[in-house]
């Protein structure tokens, strides 16, 4: 089953995300879900999500990425921090690039961490290199 597209190219943040992830070794983008996302064997971040439940939130400018439980935790404290339907079980959050104050250092840890923790290590070896 295919999914209509949930983005457009000129979206807010979109193009700073893609600039981020392929600054990153072996980086391809494909589209999941209706949204774009970011992978090298492995998904390592997403473009737009939403919560999932009856009170259910879109997030259609967010990123969403891979966290250790410790980085869970703390994002959970966070406002700008979500936790995604479907991914928020494995692991993943999302974070609202709407909600102030948008910091792209941020963005750029979390991706690269995501990164790390998907990335075969041969490309972790190249991004440390």
């Amino acid at each position: 089953m295919t999914h209509p597209r949930m983005y457009t190219d000129d979206d807010f943040g979109l193009a700073e995300l893609r600039e981020i992830c392929f600054s990153l070794p072996e980086v391809v983008e494909k589209e999941a879900h209706g949204h774009p996302s970011f992978r090298t064997k492995k998904m390592f971040a997403i473009y737009g999500g939403m919560t999932k439940g009856a009170g259910s939130l879109n997030h259609p400018f967010s990123v969403l990425v891979k966290m250790p439980p410790a980085g869970i935790r703390v994002a959970q404290s966070d406002a700008r921090f979500f936790t995604p339907a479907y991914y928020g079980p494995s692991g993943w959050v999302g974070l609202d690039l709407t909600v102030e104050p948008l910091d792209w250092e941020l963005v750029r840890d979390l991706v690269t961490d995501s990164y790390r923790a998907t990335a075969p290590r041969s490309f972790v070896a190249r991004l440390e290199g």
